[in-house]
This record gives structure tokens, sequence and C-alpha cells, in this order.
């Protein structure tokens, strides 16, 4: 009878311990939801409707920096962008030119290559070339479209414009196409060659062909110096050019 009395003593001891167990926990848990009503009610209070709220960027900033608007907006395609942001830049010419097929006259030689037509791959240039002499005068003005996104170290570009030519007593102007390779060294437009295949009223008796080569680097972020050489060929004459440029970054 002993052990019996013994067993239903621990039990009740047990019962009772459960249940202050259970009271205990009970307060421990509605006191800590009591303590953390106050920082639930902060949380709340957290501007949730514009980025720039989150972060606490000043509105002065903001106003002042179109790229931060950007990101805010919406987060750019960064690998996108470098893709399509030009690994060469435009560039105006002005430089001492050599005609050596005219008894190595020297002239002026004046352009602007590829001012880009918005975010697309078209671009526009112009030049203009002349011996002091008058025996060597050519200028004209081209359409070059890109075929491949512009921020490509290796592109390719057909080529339409207009183009006039002259050489002693022979002259011929025209309808100027043409393909053109450009290699960009490097994408801050610090180095680059650009070799071009074209011809002038093709298919015409007056037809000329015309290879160019340029070749340009920078000394400054704005300025570079280029090499250019350029091959003219006509039923009338074979000529040749060379010339040495200061070329201007925008």
């Amino acid at each position: 009878m002993d052990w019996r009395k013994k067993t239903q003593g621990i039990s009740l001891n047990v019962n009772y311990f459960l249940k202050l167990l259970s009271i205990q926990i009970g307060w421990q848990v509605a006191l800590v939801g009591i303590v953390n009503l106050p920082l639930l009610a902060q949380e709340s209070k957290i501007p949730t409707n514009t980025v720039s709220d989150k972060l606490d960027i000043p509105e002065k900033v903001i106003k002042e920096s179109p790229t931060l608007q950007r990101w805010l907006i919406e987060v750019p395609d960064v690998l996108e962008d470098i893709r399509h942001d030009p690994s060469f830049d435009t560039r105006f010419r002005l430089g001492f030119t050599t005609f050596p097929s005219n008894n190595n006259a020297g002239g002026i030689n004046i352009g602007i290559e590829d001012i880009f037509i918005g975010r697309t791959g078209l671009t526009l240039s112009a030049d203009y070339q002349s011996a002091f002499n008058g025996d060597r005068n050519a200028f004209g003005a081209d359409l070059d479209y890109f075929l491949f996104p512009l921020g490509s170290y290796i592109n390719f570009a057909p080529l339409v414009g207009y183009r006039y030519v002259q050489s002693n007593d022979f002259n011929t102007d025209g309808l100027h196409i043409g393909l053109r390779l450009m290699l960009a060294l490097s994408r801050t437009g610090a180095g680059d060659i650009s070799l071009s295949q074209s011809f002038i009223s093709p298919g015409s008796e007056t037809e000329v062909g015309i290879t160019s080569l340029s070749v340009g680097y920078a000394v400054t972020s704005k300025l570079r110096l280029s090499t250019d050489l350029e091959w003219q060929n006509s039923i009338e004459n074979n000529d040749n050019r060379a010339g040495i440029n200061l070329e201007l970054l925008f």
C-alpha cells in the first residue's frame, strides 16, 4: 500500500509542476508580446512609398543626379548598356595631307567622323581635302550603319552618301557606296583602326574606287593623333594620299 501512496504522490507533484510550468510559459509569451509592441509600431511607421525614402536620400541629391533618378525608377541592365555604349567617339579632324601622285603636293584635310544619330547604329561623317596648288580636291558626306552593337570591339558598316573628287583635269561626283571595318582597340576612344572600300558612281564610265585606312591614338582624354592613307583609282588616274591629323574627341 505504501508504494501506491508514493506513486499517487509523485503523480500529483508532476501534475502540479506541469501546471506551474505552463502558467510560467504563458506569462513569458505574453510579456514578450507586450515588450515587442512598440517595435512593431515603429516598423509600421517606416515609409514605404518610395525607394528614396527607404534609402534616406536627400531630395536635392536626387534632382541633381539623372543616373540616380534612373536607378530609383528601375535598375538598368548594365551589361546591355555596355553593349550599346559606343566603343569609339565622335571625332573632329584637322590636319596636313600630301599627295605623292601629284608631285608630293601639300594640302589640308578637315572633317568630322561618326556623329551618332540617337542610340542607333547610324552615324554621319563628312570631310574635305584639298591640295594647295589646286591639283587635287575631294569632299563628301556619308551615312554608316554599324551592323553590330556599338559597344563591340569589331564592327562592320555599309556606307552610302555623296562624294566629289578631282585630280588634275579629271573630276567626277555622285553616289558613294561601300563597306567599312572598324576595330576599336579601346572602349574609351584611346585607339582605333578604320578600313573602308568604296566606289563613286559605281558601274558608270567615271567610276572611282577608293581604299582608305586610318589609325588613331589618344594623347590626352580629348585629343588624338591620327594618320590616314588613301588610294584612289579611276579610268584616268591612280592617285594616292597620306595625312597626319589632330583629332578632338566629343
